[in-house]
């Protein structure tokens, strides 16, 4: 017996007709790549969203084909967003730090029909138009005056096309399980492999995003969204808040610590999402201005994911910011929320020392997210806080496979996706990453986990940041190399960083040997590139043998 309910498909376009419809006048600021700022309000975006939808309608864009883009985070992309998967096309946002080859290879994987961009990305899309096999369309997301001089088949300008059409559009109803939007893992090894979300994953991923034990976003909050719209469809961010109506504030290309903290205090920010190499650069601006008071920006609270969060981060923006920190573990794969940190009843009391411990783990499960861990064999370990295991994931948001079936299949037995991740996951299901299975040290029979051993290096005043490898030991397989950057005008020596993390590290996990190094390299979403890495150090044999 079915129960007697309405039913209304689970589709992205009820998004921005509500945004439009409760919150109209609510803004959305961006800076833009060609200089100045734009403002718009939910309303605003809901009438270009109906344009994008109408200009693909005159392209010729059938439902289920691919529209790209190559865009910043901005009003032109927010009602992208909106107006590609509302006419049930799929939007597919390109990672512009990937490789050219790398970018070739996706847009040519997902038959991109057309091909948004912003000005900034007019050199690269010229060189890669030759290679692009299936787009016919350019538009370049700009007015007339900032067109870009370029030689590219059919180049649109988005003034021409798009605010040219009607603002009128009535959205088609689909099954919710269609396609709706496309991302490519970064490809660190290996092609990026396409992540294809539907509707219906979105949806239940953007309510879920809204839940006080997640990210909690309301109207009441000013969002600025630091987090590229082209990883994991910017966190979800645009679509909670349309759902509840938030201000929405776009850096664009500007992500300079000064650039972010200015828009920060203009837009009075209360709430932020970021990667760790973001908030460095804020930091590195503060450093570097001390008459800058970060408290009196009025930040409540920062979103971090992308990489572990450092305890040095962490207490920075307690301290100066007076801001609660969010921290979170996802991929792509997984929408990309897996597990959020948030402390439970039970921590209100704790010491410090342990308090930091918590906040410092990845999260605990959200509902719609089954966690487990299993060993080498496939074997489930316990939640103990102590085993480690291959993390696996299952739930409405999680990849059940890649676009075209690239990589066989990443599913278990039991419905379970395989990260790639090591975890250890306590009694209260409070997740803590260990490393990449392929970062993960083997010395002696043990694990290290490289993600502990660079975030007690990274705490240390004089690191800014810190990255961690195996290298090859004549008696112990493998142990810990660090490589570690300076902060600016800072000293420390190997010796003093191997006796500061000798009071935080077990002894046999304190790194053989320390590099001191300018920068370190990072991949297209802002992790810390371990193959690079590697291969610049392999034949690095430790000098000491005990």
């Amino acid at each position: 017996m079915h129960g007697l309910m309405q039913d209304r498909p689970l589709i992205i376009s009820s998004l921005i007709e509500h945004a439009a419809r409760f919150h109209p006048r609510t803004e959305i600021v961006s800076r833009l790549p060609e200089g100045g700022t734009h403002r718009t309000d939910w309303a605003g975006v809901r009438r270009t969203a109906c344009q994008v939808a109408n200009a693909l309608g005159a392209l010729g864009v059938k439902p289920t084909e691919r529209v790209a883009t190559l865009a910043w985070n901005g009003w032109r992309h927010l009602a992208m967003y909106f107006g590609v998967s509302g006419t049930g096309a799929v939007l597919h946002t390109v990672n512009p730090r990937l490789f050219p080859e790398q970018i070739a290879y996706i847009v040519n994987h997902a038959e991109d029909q057309v091909l948004f961009f912003d000005t900034t990305f007019a050199p690269l899309v010229e060189k890669l138009a030759p290679q692009l096999r299936t787009v016919k369309t350019y538009v370049c997301m700009s007015s007339r005056e900032h067109m870009p001089s370029i030689d590219v088949p059919d180049l649109h300008c988005w003034d021409e096309l798009v605010a040219t059409q009607s603002e009128d559009y009535d959205w088609p109803e689909f099954d919710e399980r269609s396609a709706s939007s496309l991302c490519y893992t970064s490809g660190t090894t290996g092609n990026p492999k396409g992540v294809l979300y539907s509707h219906r994953s979105t949806m239940l991923h953007t309510l879920m995003e809204l839940a006080p034990d997640t990210f909690g976003v309301s109207s009441r909050e000013t969002v600025m969204l630091i987090v590229p719209m082209f990883h994991a469809n910017g966190w979800g961010t645009p679509y909670a808040a349309a759902m509840v109506g938030a201000k929405l504030v776009f850096p664009g290309p500007h992500l300079d610590g000064k650039s972010v903290y200015e828009l920060m205090r203009d837009e009075k920010v209360t709430f932020s999402q970021g990667v760790p190499t973001v908030w460095m650069m804020l930091f590195q601006h503060l450093d570097a201005n001390p008459q800058l008071d970060a408290r009196a920006l009025g930040v409540k609270r920062i979103g971090i994911g992308g990489a572990a969060v450092s305890r040095g981060m962490l207490e920075r923006f307690e301290k100066q910011f007076g801001a609660e920190v969010t921290q979170g573990w996802g991929m792509t794969e997984t929408s990309p929320i897996g597990v959020i940190s948030k402390l439970l009843p039970k921590h209100d009391n704790l010491p410090e020392e342990e308090l930091v411990k918590v906040k410092l783990k990845q999260g605990r499960g959200v509902w719609g997210v089954d966690l487990k861990i299993v060993d080498d064999e496939g074997n489930k370990q316990p939640w103990d806080g102590e085993a480690f295991g291959h993390l696996r994931v299952r739930g409405p948001w999680i990849a059940s496979g890649y676009f075209r079936g690239e990589g066989g299949s990443p599913i278990d037995e039991e419905g379970y996706f395989s990260t790639g991740d090591v975890a250890t996951i306590d009694t209260d299901g409070f997740l803590q990453l260990v490393d990449r299975a392929k970062d993960v040290i083997k010395s002696g029979g043990e694990w290290i986990s490289s993600i502990d051993v660079e975030n007690a290096a990274a705490s240390h005043p004089a690191v800014t940041e810190a990255a961690v490898i195996g290298i090859v030991h004549p008696k112990w397989q493998e142990r810990p190399l660090l490589i570690v950057v300076r902060r600016a005008g800072a000293e420390v020596s190997a010796d003093e960083l191997r006796s500061y993390l000798a009071e935080r590290l077990a002894k046999w996990w304190l790194p053989e040997e320390v590099v001191f190094v300018d920068s370190l390299p990072h991949t297209a979403t802002g992790k810390l590139l371990k193959t690079k890495l590697r291969e610049q150090y392999k034949g690095y044999v430790a000098a000491k043998a005990e």
